[in-house]
């Protein structure tokens, strides 16, 4: 039997990641038990406790009466949580350590969605890679920019350390546990029972790319306008450094310290989000909405777009544009 232990941390948790957790170990448990075995997965919540809002109403769960020095779980689960500063960490320094404690003797460790915040202040993921919601990848960097963050991920797993993409993703990482000790067959009766797709794996589809401007550099803010309003030109960094009176060395060095992006990857990511507009919005064919944002080469713009959102044009556009049940005839060569 796998014990199970989801921890509660000081502050406001994601309800859907906790409870979707939870639900697919039951369901785990629910295969099990048809199969003619007990129950595999032995529950139980730890922690602080929360009581936040919900709506109108005053949400909160208490934890049993679980002393953090005799619980011995396999595996430690965190949900996403709302509140993401040093001030919300800090708070759970007793918890931190205990996690620490526990990995040392055994246990697997788990988050889910912003919870990775939680999980990266142990120090046990510091050079290591790291998935949460890609809407915080930055505050994440900020705080722990000796993680290697991918957040193009759904799901990261080393060393008995798991992290998870957005609160939904979360629920791929507990099929993944799921199938790790369980098997296939379990997992796949959770995904069939709750509905949830077992193959995602990337969150690259869902991301749209916004430029960081809050950075004080006034000549690279300038150079960012500049590649966003002229997105159908083929903008190059020699050009960009002489426009604005810069060595090439010079201009990648100050681009990259205040956007955290190399100017070329800027560029390429600019272009993709004006793409993955276009196929969502418009109804151009990928021909036309390839040459909009400054390519001319077929292969380039599909192997480029396929990098970004992981899928070709033609099935990004047949997944985000419900006006379009497929591309018009001849068009479809760039995107297959």
């Amino acid at each position: 039997m796998k014990k199970v232990c989801f921890l509660l941390p000081e502050g406001m948790v994601k309800p859907s990641s906790l409870f979707g957790a939870i639900e697919v170990f039951e369901k785990a448990n629910e295969f099990c038990i048809e199969k003619g075995n007990g129950p595999f997965y032995e529950l139980s919540v730890a922690g602080s406790g929360i009581s936040q809002s919900l709506l109108d109403a005053q949400f909160m769960i208490q934890p049993g009466r679980h002393h953090l020095e005799t619980l011995r779980p396999d595996i430690i689960v965190i949900p996403g949580l709302y509140e993401q500063d040093r001030y919300a960490l800090d708070k759970n320094k007793a918890l931190i350590s205990w996690m620490v404690q526990r990995y040392a003797q055994g246990t697997e460790l788990a988050s889910m969605c912003t919870g990775a915040f939680l999980l990266a202040a142990t120090g046990l993921l510091r050079h290591e890679e790291c998935s949460t919601h890609w809407l915080a990848g930055r505050a994440f960097t900020n705080m722990f920019p000796d993680v290697y963050l991918r957040t193009d991920k759904i799901i990261t797993a080393i060393n008995g350390i798991y992290t998870a993409g957005g609160a939904q993703s979360s629920l791929n990482l507990v099929l993944y546990l799921v199938e790790k000790y369980s098997g296939r067959p379990a997992a796949l009766y959770c995904a069939k029972v709750l509905q949830i797709d077992i193959e995602r794996s990337s969150q690259s589809p869902f991301i749209f790319f916004e430029g960081y401007k809050k950075h004080g550099d006034e000549i690279i803010h300038k150079s960012q306008l500049y590649i966003e309003k002229n997105i159908d030109e083929r903008i190059t960094v020699e050009f960009l450094a002489g426009k604005f009176a810069l060595s090439k060395r010079s201009f990648i060095r100050r681009f990259k310290k205040a956007t955290q992006h190399v100017p070329v990857e800027y560029i390429q990511k600019v272009k993709m989000e004006s793409a993955k507009r276009e196929l969502e919005q418009s109804r151009k064919n990928v021909n036309e909405v390839m040459y909009a944002v400054g390519y001319t080469d077929r292969k380039a713009f599909r192997n480029m777009f396929k990098k970004v959102t992981g899928l070709s044009p033609v099935d990004y556009r047949a997944k985000y544009n419900s006006a379009f049940s497929g591309e018009p005839s001849g068009a479809a060569a760039p995107g297959r």
